[in-house]
């Protein structure tokens, strides 16, 4: 069993214009890859102080830190990503402001989940309906050109279902800081897989790009991405 840090980045994270060390730690055994008690380690560069800010799910696979300004004010946040190891690619993600070396929370991956939840209804005629209950957003994407064999397991030959079926749209999946608008200033992409009768029926992609407005993000765009036709 090692303890120790299992990621690392420097910059200025409390606005005082000197860089600071941020570090993730954890637990890690030697016979398996998981990483156990992941902690935010922030140390401030001018003092040498340190804090620990402990995570609600800490345990996971190759954790990563990311440091940017996501809120317009000049000063890095800090934006940890956990791999859940389940089945979906499903993430638990973090952002902190520490300005003035006060820790708050901006992003939660759990609030997000209970906040972005979606419906999927397969419908007649090869059409499968997602429904964004967030902003009430409705997409239909088109089966029509996928295997034979596979419409034929849901579809009658006239289009019409054998049976009813719903899917379903997985937690967050990837959540990735991109600066869409070249200001320096930091969004949120934030990717869910969407299925459909199991779970390797992926049919495409929920993206939400989220951005920092009146104290919170906000949905900025949303698309479904599907996935071509395969050969």
């Amino acid at each position: 069993m090692y303890h120790g840090v299992v990621a690392s980045a420097t910059g200025d994270v409390n606005g005082d214009n000197r860089p600071d060390h941020v570090y993730l730690t954890g637990i890690l055994t030697t016979d398996v890859s998981i990483i156990q008690h992941i902690t935010l380690v922030i140390q401030d560069g001018a003092t040498g102080r340190s804090v620990q800010i402990p995570f609600k799910n800490n345990m996971g696979y190759n954790p990563t830190l990311f440091l940017g300004d996501f809120t317009g004010d000049g000063v890095k946040d800090i934006l940890i990503t956990i791999q859940t190891g389940g089945s979906g690619a499903t993430t638990y993600d973090y952002l902190y402001s520490y300005v003035r070396n006060t820790p708050r929370l901006l992003f939660d991956s759990d609030m997000y989940n209970q906040q972005y939840q979606y419906e999927v209804t397969y419908l007649e005629n090869y059409k499968v309906q997602v429904w964004s209950k967030n902003n009430n957003s409705q997409y239909l994407i088109d089966l029509s050109l996928r295997d034979p064999d596979y419409l034929n397991e849901i579809y009658e030959s006239n289009g019409k279902l054998k049976n009813p079926i719903s899917g379903w749209v997985d937690p967050l999946s990837g959540l990735y800081p991109i600066d869409f608008d070249s200001n320096h200033v930091y969004e949120l992409l934030a990717y869910q897989q969407i299925a459909g009768r199991y779970h390797a029926d992926s049919l495409g992609y929920v993206q939400n790009r989220l951005k920092w407005q009146n104290n919170r993000f906000i949905l900025d765009l949303q698309n479904v991405a599907i996935f071509g036709s395969p050969s």
